[in-house]
């Protein structure tokens, strides 16, 4: 006897963006809940060693109905690239003040059950990761305005607009996915997103062009020595900024667009590429994915409580500009990157169990 397993994700559109959608049902929230709560008395961080090892098991702990949407997601990678879980109750009195700089450690103790979650739900995707040139090293990360970057291109940034862009797109072990858990969002800050539905405008010289290695781009503000912190600074020395280095100074010739020429994955980071010269055609065809993605870009506005999943590989997303107050109420999310096969990046991770980038 076969049993066939509905899929309990609907596919709907929210201000004008296709994507999978499944609410969490009280029942759901309760199990959810009781998880969370004892992965906390067990590890008292989604920062710890072996709660990110076993975090795949503990996965498999939540609700069938939740796994088996991101199960979904992950196997039949829909072009809509996007998965929003809703209806996580979030206390904000329990959560407390928006973080001033993410190397304010006061007030981490008050979302460990929200980043476990988050870690979670990634790990029914792949690993999550992090970034030694990122955040300390950490594996979750706080997005929220931070004063210093109010006119930069980072998420921390506000008053500038966050071009859009595939997530760490000049590094080639960048991840599959991006997660982002939405804490605060009093004033309705977008992220904005497009998937890559558009392409099969694109002729055929042009797809040709773009999949060829004609382009290149340079590596985001984010990992850039001029955001590091006091925190974690002796650690992010040598090696890992070396090769930053190298990747801004003589980045390689990539293709944008890679996989089933029918219905290809990208690699996009608009800002930080330089123009090409050679051979004849590929900046006008760069230039005509842009004006597709531009004119398919869309207002995806996170509510406390959603956990949303973009496929790094089918979607772009950059942020809406903003006036931050720094008063303790402005948007706050979670992030998490999430790759499908760890093994890639042995050569840079310093053990076999490790899920930092080096």
């Amino acid at each position: 006897m076969t049993t066939t397993l509905e899929s309990p994700g609907t596919d709907t559109v929210v201000d004008g963006i296709e994507q999978l959608r499944l609410e969490l049902q009280q029942d759901e929230i309760a199990s959810i809940l009781g998880l969370l709560a004892d992965l906390r008395i067990r590890y008292g961080s989604a920062e710890n060693e072996d709660f990110l090892l076993n975090a795949a098991l503990f996965a498999h702990e939540l609700p069938r109905r939740v796994r088996k949407v991101v199960h979904d997601f992950r196997q039949r990678e829909p072009r809509s690239a996007v998965l929003v879980l809703s209806n996580f109750p979030v206390d904000e009195a329990k959560i407390g003040p928006t973080p001033d700089h993410w190397k304010d450690e006061g007030g981490r103790h008050r979302v460990v059950e929200e980043e476990m979650f988050l870690v979670l739900i990634g790990s029914l995707l792949g690993e999550c990761i992090g970034w030694t040139t990122q955040q300390a090293g950490r594996v979750v990360h706080d997005i929220a305005p931070i004063k210093a970057h109010q006119h930069e291109q980072l998420g921390s940034g506000s008053e500038q607009l966050l071009w859009w862009h595939t997530e760490d797109a000049f590094h080639p072990l960048r991840g599959d996915y991006i997660g982002m858990f939405c804490l605060r969002n009093p004033d309705r800050v977008p992220t904005t997103f497009a998937n890559l539905k558009g392409l099969g405008e694109l002729s055929a010289d042009q797809r040709r062009l773009l999949m060829e290695p004609h382009f290149t781009i340079r590596p985001d503000n984010s990992h850039q020595q001029k955001v590091l912190s006091d925190i974690g600074a002796q650690a992010a020395q040598g090696a890992s900024y070396d090769a930053i280095e190298r990747m801004n100074e003589r980045p390689d010739k990539i293709a944008v667009l890679f996989g089933d020429p029918a219905e290809p994955y990208a690699r996009l980071d608009p800002y930080f590429m330089d123009p090409v010269e050679d051979p004849p055609g590929a900046q006008q065809a760069l230039d005509a994915l842009k004006a597709i993605l531009d004119r398919d870009l869309r207002d995806l506005v996170l509510q406390p409580g959603d956990v949303c999943f973009i496929d790094n590989f089918q979607g772009v997303h950059g942020r809406k500009p903003f006036k931050a107050r720094y008063d303790g109420t402005d948007r706050w999310m979670k992030r998490v990157n999430v790759v499908r096969d760890l093994r890639k990046s042995r050569e840079i991770r310093a053990s076999s169990t490790s899920r930092i980038m080096n």
